[in-house]
């Protein structure tokens, strides 16, 4: 379900969302299939061991394989593929174990095609990719060496090759880690147990069930690890997510969708509360246990400053490198959608504070030369933390009208022309498929990029959105689109995504031109900051 109750209004669900958000310290994740399956494979002592078997053999796709199309099925397909070959040998119903074999030999078989480098499959840039296929083949290639029933090794695929994994289990072997590397404790196998280096924040190392699992080795591990993995699993009735909690990085983006959306709602003084003191002077995490990264940052300094609370951004100041934002210092691949967030926190703080604004507003031309350096040529971007382009164009596109120049508003009409262009026949927009996601995020592009000059063609557009979004697919059916190590699906994020483009269509209803120049006064501050009279950056 969108909403817990038929008909909700806007203003209804936005509430209802917010006090959900509000109540839970780790935010609402859907399923993970690579981390329900290390699970199943690493824990089979925990709680829900029964239903996250269950839940693989439901998610098995009819080629073999697990998860996402293209090469995101690789990683969730290496991960459940070694859970169907572990189970066997473990007791339980003949019956059950043949099912099983039969889904490892059907992994098994998609993965031989897959991993082929003549194959050249594309495999994306999620998270520790470059150590968690190359762990994940030599211990499934460890299970094959235990039988002769299933075939040869597997090979790396193209493009992989084990000298980054050595060279971090040679790290692990000299007494350390960095914070950021913890989420990944499942690639040092047997040694990860009880690593010293690791301080585990409410249970859980590095926000991972896998990671925590690899970590505690077992029942009688970490007292409140073991609770943490038992909580968690309990939440989703046996499976578990990819990424727990996710404390700010949800508070954030539900806020500033909210706020740019323009609905009228109150955000719940104990958010603020706690955002603001998830800062410090390095920065916010995503959430506690991780390390603080310019993303988070510029996220949580943008949601604050649109309900009242200015912070000067100085924290986003150490994440500068080469005329951009890292998301990581250490980080290999730059991301689009951190230096998007990073210079809409910039221009909105010299909006509200422009006399020491100002002394950032250089800092703000050359983030936004680098996004318009980075723009495809058919007008949308790409961006490494989520699989579609429709995110971080929506990113980019608000970011850029913020910034208020004539360079970013040419860039804002390339990537007009192009949501225009790829608008699916039904009113939805989608990598894949029309999703209610990327849909929510092309509306808001339209609306917010044309603000005081709506088309006909443009609110046309808009309209056949929203009629997509007023009458969505079971939220249960939605795909997963963010990159951690395997795709995730935020709930609350999508909700908040979606909503926010409901409103800007029926602010679009109220006429074309009246109706842009409301989303571009009203639109970037939540209801109340506005009503009080507070600078609003675009009047």
């Amino acid at each position: 379900m969108w909403s817990s109750e038929e008909g909700v209004g806007n203003v209804a669900e936005a509430h209802e969302l917010l006090a959900q958000v509000a109540s839970d310290e780790w935010g609402h994740v859907a399923a993970s299939l690579y981390d329900t399956a290390r699970l199943v494979a690493l824990s089979p002592w925990l709680s829900g061991h029964r239903e996250r078997l269950e839940f693989l053999c439901r998610r098995q796709r009819f080629d073999g394989g697990w998860g996402g199309p293209d090469g995101y099925a690789v990683v969730p397909t290496l991960s459940a593929t070694i859970a169907m070959m572990v189970q066997p040998n473990r007791e339980g119903p003949e019956r059950e174990r043949e099912r099983l074999a039969r889904a490892a030999k059907d992994g098994l078989h998609v993965l031989r095609h897959w991993l082929d480098p003549q194959t050249g499959l594309a495999i994306p840039d999620t998270i520790g990719v470059e150590l968690i296929i190359p762990a994940m083949v030599e211990e499934l290639n460890e299970l094959l060496r235990q039988t002769d029933q299933l075939g040869s090794q597997l090979p790396l695929p193209q493009g992989f090759e084990r000298r980054q994994l050595e060279g971090m289990r040679a790290r692990f072997d000299s007494g350390g880690l960095p914070q950021r590397s913890w989420a990944c404790l499942e690639v040092f196998g047997k040694a990860a147990i009880g690593a010293p280096f690791v301080r585990p924040v409410g249970g859980a190392v590095g926000c991972s069930a896998a990671a925590t699992a690899a970590w505690l080795g077992g029942p009688d591990g970490y007292r409140p690890g073991v609770q943490f993995l038992e909580t968690l699993q309990a939440r989703g009735g046996g499976p578990v997510p990819g990424v727990t909690p996710i404390t700010y990085f949800e508070r954030a983006w539900v806020l500033n969708s909210l706020a740019i959306g323009g609905i009228a709602y109150t955000a719940p003084v104990e958010v603020l509360d706690r955002l603001e003191a998830g800062l410090t002077p390095q920065g916010a995490p995503a959430a506690g246990g991780l390390p603080a990264d310019a993303d988070d940052t510029a996220a949580v300094l943008a949601a604050l400053l649109r309900h009242g609370r200015v912070n000067a951004p100085e924290s986003l100041l150490s994440y500068q490198v080469d005329g951009r934002f890292a998301c990581f210092l250490d980080e290999r691949n730059p991301s689009v959608s951190t230096n998007a967030h990073a210079l809409e926190a910039l221009a909105l703080y010299m909006a509200y504070r422009p006399n020491d604004g100002a002394r950032f507003a250089d800092l703000a031309a050359t983030t936004a030369r680098w996004l318009l350096d980075s723009q495809e040529p058919e007008g949308n971007w790409w961006d490494k933390w989520h699989a579609s382009a429709y995110y971080a164009t929506m990113c980019c596109v608000i970011a850029l009208v913020l910034n208020d120049s004539a360079e970013s508003y040419a860039g804002v009409d390339r990537a007009v022309d192009w949501i225009l262009q790829t608008q699916r026949a039904e009113g939805s927009w989608g990598r894949w498929q029309g999703t209610v996601e990327e849909t929510s995020y092309a509306v808001q592009i339209l609306a917010i990029a044309k603000s005081g000059e709506l088309t006909e063609r443009t609110a046309s557009a808009i309209k056949r959105g929203c009629a997509f979004l007023a009458d969505p697919p079971p939220l249960a059916e939605h795909p997963p689109l963010w990159h951690a190590k395997d795709l995730y699906l935020p709930v609350a994020v999508v909700r908040a995504a979606r909503l926010a483009a409901l409103r800007m269509g029926e602010l679009n209803d109220v006429g074309a031109k009246a109706s842009a120049a409301t989303l571009a006064d009203a639109g970037w501050l939540s209801p109340e900051v506005a009503e009080s009279g507070a600078r609003r950056p675009l009047a």
